[in-house]
């Protein structure tokens, strides 16, 4: 090819999948299309072997989250940038998709842009199309190893949970004395992972991931459900039982004025909505837990006062049935 221009290309309409197509829909598009185009199943077969290479090179796009975010703006853009082959003209040492693909079908092994080598063009990931492995007896003619991408390191951290829910940036010293910064997003649950891209093991193919676990502290107050937060808040015997419109805190710092029903029992729960943990995906709510709170003094009129509501509900037996339900 003399130029490949991502705008000209619809690399969706190619592999025939929708644009907001997922990973696994990409692989399993790729997969089918080139058991069905691949050269070795189609020997001069002139317009296969096109087809097979527009599908590779779709494919190498796509599967790469990086590239595909780029091709998905330049198409926005309706071609406002323009990828040329290497060379005169070209940006000093880049590699335009003449070189990423003018050696498919040479038999000499050419280069993809994911990273793999073979002489057909088919990702490792995907050797098990035509049998066999890669570089070993009984594999397919003229497959290579691929370069390898580095491994991935792991590294623990715990942060405050106001941290984990405002969410806020740690850094974590390598041995060597360098600091990697990590992002921690709002809303983050405790033992969930960030990644943190190319700060893994080097490797042949691009260097692992660091794959950080989150540990989170507990709060006095706040409990975590999810992306709900639960917390007790404590009334009188005289809200509970006739009602009230109480003031309880919230994570961002206000208050909310709860409605507190008539005859509320001590360990019955109100629901205030959108009031609980906030992140990209989804908004909690704050669960109020009621606990009716029994005086340990009483003044003489408090007393007295108690005694003529003792009076007046004389006839009621609270523990009505209670026998029977502890029968075994």
């Amino acid at each position: 090819m003399a130029s490949q221009d991502w705008a000209d290309k619809d690399f969706y309409k190619i592999l025939g999948i929708a644009k907001d197509a997922s990973d696994a829909d990409i692989k399993k598009a790729y997969r089918k299309l080139a058991r069905q185009h691949h050269p070795d199943t189609n020997a001069g077969d002139v317009a296969s072997e096109k087809k097979f290479k527009d599908i590779s090179e779709a494919y190498s796009v796509l599967s790469d989250p990086d590239e595909r975010q780029q091709y998905d703006a330049i198409r926005a853009m309706g071609g406002g940038a323009r990828f040329a082959p290497g060379g005169g003209g070209g940006a000093p040492g880049g590699a335009g998709f003449e070189d990423l693909f003018g050696g498919l079908f040479t038999g000499g092994g050419g280069r993809h842009s994911g990273g793999y080598s073979t002489s057909g063009g088919i990702p490792p990931e995907f050797a098990d199309l035509f049998g066999g492995g890669f570089g070993g007896a009984g594999g397919p003619a003229g497959y290579q190893r691929a370069p390898q991408k580095g491994a991935d390191r792991t590294a623990t951290t715990t942060i405050s949970f106001a941290g984990s829910i405002r969410g806020t940036t740690i850094g974590l010293r390598e041995p060597d004395g360098d600091v990697i910064d990590v992002r921690v997003p709002a809303g983050i649950k405790d033992g969930q992972k960030v990644r943190v891209r190319g700060k893994g093991q080097y490797g042949p193919a691009g260097n692992g991931d660091l794959m950080v676990t989150v540990n989170v502290k507990g709060h006095d107050f706040y409990t975590r459900d999810g992306d709900n937060l639960r917390i007790h808040v404590p009334v009188t015997f005289p809200e509970a039982a006739l009602g009230a419109d109480i003031e309880v805190p919230t994570i961002d710092g206000e208050t909310v004025k709860v409605r507190v029903p008539a005859g509320t029992p001590s360990g019955r729960t109100l629901r205030v909505k959108g009031r609980g943990v906030k992140h990209s995906k989804a908004t909690g709510d704050l669960l109020v837990t009621i606990d009716v709170v029994v005086p340990q003094k009483l003044t003489k009129e408090a007393e007295e006062a108690v005694k003529t509501f003792a009076a007046a509900t004389a006839g009621e037996d609270v523990r009505a049935g209670l026998a029977a339900k502890a029968r075994l």
